[in-house]
């Protein structure tokens, strides 16, 4: 993509998408790393994905108040690192435009850039204050305008909110703070911090209850909670106020050597660190998907309702495994496209290439589709291509047929001269017809590529012309009776020999055809298992990242608890002191002393040293505050006891709850991880069902061949009942018994549902099993 387009609309207080933009990632089938970044208007958010894309002009950047993007923009281009990737940055329109009057799609733009994306740019000026991170106030409502899960899917919406953080936190992208025009020094306290640590410094929580204190908490735990995952860069000034405006048209070189570095240090960060796009379950997005992604978020934004990940993966799985049937299916007839230009050929030569095929149909519909959990698609395709296997079959015995047909009526047409001049009504003729004859066959068995049904229509041939050479054998006057009743049975010895051939023939054809089938399931199977353990590691890959996540959040609030809640409790402490006469300070020091060696005695693990220190200045206080006053000390102790009782209560029972919801949600994550097991016992089901549609698929061939074995049998039959009426078969072999005799084993055992019911429409099952009989082993 040689420039920018845009993705969606913003206009009259709408989103669209574009078509033109769709249609682009439609055609683009690599795998894709998507960037967004986010960022209040004119804060400079173009320039950085200028910057990742390596060029200095793209996306508009503007040297004026008015915000350049609206909506959101794409610029696809190939990614530096990863082979066969792209690299899809998406500019978002400035929230907070003025300008727009309306700011209503603020929200819904700045979820979109969550959903798409696999990394998250959020751009800032100045230094991250309360109002920078205030700005940020749409993280706090992703939870009302993005769902993980489709509404039957969850048990119930408290079910939801307990498990909430621990299922964004699989499917949200890293979060990526860059600070521009940073003038400060990073430092907290006189000493020096890292960029990441200064993020997290400007993350932490208040202490306490209140109003003001939950409001001002609560943009930074859904940050801490949603996005795990998390980077700062703060980036100087990159000249001077004045370059400013037309800092998209100066050289790298005039730009400030600290700022290049940072800016460098940035993009190497993204192409190196940035995840392929993934959706729920793992599987990683192309272009093709994302777009539509793009579509299925912005219409269901547009009809007024939530986006979930769970209903727009399950709709985008539905046009890819159909798209992936369709190209499952054109691979197939492609492939065979080379030997059907060969027809007719022999078994050989067409299994040979089914096999080939069909391995790199399923291939290409194993690398396509993805949430397939039922096999119903994969099932679809191997139905397609075994029928259609079926066909090439029949087209191949049909072309040997003709070619069969044609060879022999151009062999036989010299004898027939010669039985219309009468060459062989002669005494002697009958040897002169059986050498030509003889001759005849002798070249048609010489002639190369005649297919798979050769000996079947030379048996046919030569049965037609029985009639024939008997006829000359009876009127040649030159053999005795004895002569020509040995004759007669050295014709019906050559008639069984080549029966016998034919059934060979088709014996072997169907054994051939029964073992493509078998090596089809094969290589189904293993594609479908290896496909199976990849998406299975991917999930365990996503449910260990997401458990580690909240297995460490957890252990922060554990260690973070402890201390808050004795910080908490000392500064209860002086307050109280001080709200009292100096004649109560020494009751109310014993009091204190008393409780807080009975809390230090709980946290010594966690704060052994800062405490050990803090109780030698309370022991020493007690020893002086005891001498000073004991009158009112019972008094005291029960109003003490009675406010810290209180305290720790309202203390201990939110640390309880927030813990008990965090251990719900870390058990949540544990239970997904047994849907592995499920999976694991669905799958031979799935295998098994797409086995039996292979099998199904081969019924179409196997009724087409019984038909055509039955349709003979009747055939052979009225020429019989004929030549009785004319009375000019009475030396012909019973070949009427052993046609229908051979038509029982030429098809292979099947299983319920009988092929020759015509009421049946259900296709047979092949049963795969060797039998110990082999079709014409009875003739």
């Amino acid at each position: 993509m040689d420039s920018p387009m845009c993705l969606v609309e913003n206009a009259d207080g709408e989103l669209h998408v574009v078509p033109g933009a769709i249609k682009y990632l439609m055609g683009l089938n690599q795998q894709v790393v998507v960037v967004a970044v986010v960022g209040l208007y004119r804060t400079g958010k173009s320039y950085l994905m200028n910057k990742l894309a390596g060029k200095r002009q793209g996306f508009a950047l503007g040297a004026t108040i008015q915000s350049k993007t609206k909506g959101i923009w794409m610029w696809c281009v190939p990614h530096p690192e990863k082979r066969d990737h792209t690299l899809v940055l998406l500019d978002t329109e400035g929230l907070g435009d003025v300008e727009k009057g309306d700011s209503k799609n603020d929200a819904w733009i700045f979820s979109l850039a969550i959903l798409l994306s696999s990394t998250l740019v959020y751009n800032s000026r100045g230094t991250i204050d309360n109002q920078a991170v205030e700005n940020l106030q749409y993280v706090s409502e992703l939870t009302e305008r993005i769902k993980v899960n489709s509404s039957s899917a969850a048990s119930s919406s408290h079910d939801d909110e307990e498990a909430g953080d621990a299922q964004f936190v699989q499917f949200f992208p890293n979060f990526v703070w860059t600070i521009r025009d940073f003038t400060l020094l990073l430092e907290i306290d006189g000493r020096n911090v890292t960029e990441d640590e200064y993020l997290e410094h400007s993350l932490e929580l208040r202490k306490g209850g209140g109003k003001k204190n939950l409001m001002y908490n609560l943009p930074r735990e859904c940050i801490r909670n949603y996005f795990p995952s998390r980077k700062c860069f703060v980036f100087p000034t990159p000249t001077t106020p004045a370059n400013m405006p037309h800092l998209d048209s100066m050289d790298e070189a005039d730009l400030c050597g600290s700022f290049r570095k940072v800016a460098d240090t940035f993009c190497r960060f993204i192409f190196q660190e940035s995840r392929t796009k993934t959706v729920k379950g793992g599987h990683k997005v192309t272009g093709r998907m994302l777009g539509h992604l793009v579509k299925t978020y912005v219409e269901t934004i547009a009809k007024g309702s939530v986006p979930c990940l769970e209903n727009a993966v399950l709709a985008m799985a539905q046009i890819e495994n159909q798209a992936a049937v369709d190209e499952g299916q054109v691979v197939y007839q492609r492939g065979m496209e080379e030997v059907k230009a060969l027809f007719p050929v022999d078994m050989g030569q067409i299994s040979a290439h089914h096999l080939r095929s069909d391995h790199q149909t399923t291939q290409a519909f194993m690398k396509r589709s993805f949430k397939d959990e039922n096999g119903d698609f994969l099932k679809a395709l191997a139905v397609a291509i075994a029928k259609h296997y079926a066909d090439l079959l029949i087209q191949n015995e049909d072309a040997s047929e003709k070619k069969c047909v044609a060879l022999l009526e151009k062999l036989s047409a010299p004898m027939a001269q010669k039985i219309k001049e009468g060459i062989y009504a002669t005494p002697g003729g009958y040897e002169l017809y059986c050498s030509h004859h003889d001759n005849m066959v002798a070249q048609y068995r010489a002639e190369p590529d005649k297919g798979v049904r050769a000996e079947e229509i030379l048996e046919q041939f030569l049965r037609d012309k029985s009639l024939e050479k008997n006829s000359i054998l009876q009127a040649d006057k030159k053999l005795t009776e004895n002569e020509k009743k040995i004759h007669e049975e050295k014709e019906r010895s050559a008639v069984l020999e080549q029966e016998k051939k034919a059934a060979e023939e088709k014996r072997l054809e169907m054994e051939r055809t029964m073992e493509d089938d078998r090596r089809s399931k094969d290589e189904k199977l293993k594609q479908m298992e290896e496909k199976m353990k990849e998406e299975m590691k991917q999930q365990e890959r996503d449910f260990h990242r997401a458990l580690e996540c909240k297995m460490q959040e957890q252990k922060d609030l554990l260690e973070k608890g402890h201390k808050e809640k004795a910080d908490l409790m000392r500064q209860e402490i002086e307050e109280f002191k001080k709200s009292n006469k100096p004649e109560k300070e020494g009751a109310m020091a014993e009091q204190a002393v008393k409780m807080e060696a009975e809390k230090q005695h709980q946290l010594e693990k966690l704060i052994q040293e800062r405490e050990r220190s803090h109780q030698e200045g309370i022991c020493q206080l007690e020893t002086k505050m005891v001498q000073e006053a004991k009158e009112k000390q019972h008094e005291l102790e029960r109003a003490l006891d009675s406010k810290l009782r209180e305290q720790e209560n309202l203390m201990a029972k939110g640390f309880t709850e927030k813990e008990a919801a965090m251990k719900e949600e870390i058990q949540s994550l544990r239970e997904k991880g047994e849907e592995k097991e499920e999976q694991s016992r669905n799958f031979r089901a799935i295998a098994q069902g797409v086995m039996e549609s292979v099998s199904n698929g081969l019924g179409h061939y196997f009724n087409y061949k019984k038909a055509r074995e039955q349709c003979k049998a009747l055939v052979f039959k009225e020429q019989v009942r004929f030549n009785l009426k004319s009375g000019a078969v009475g030396n012909i072999p019973d070949k009427e018994g052993m046609t229908l005799k051979q038509d029982k084993t030429a098809t292979p055992k099947l299983e319920t549902g009988a092929v020759g019911n015509s009421k049946d429409t259900t296709l047979p099952k092949v049963n795969t099993g060797t039998t110990s009989k082999s079709p014409g082993s009875e003739v």
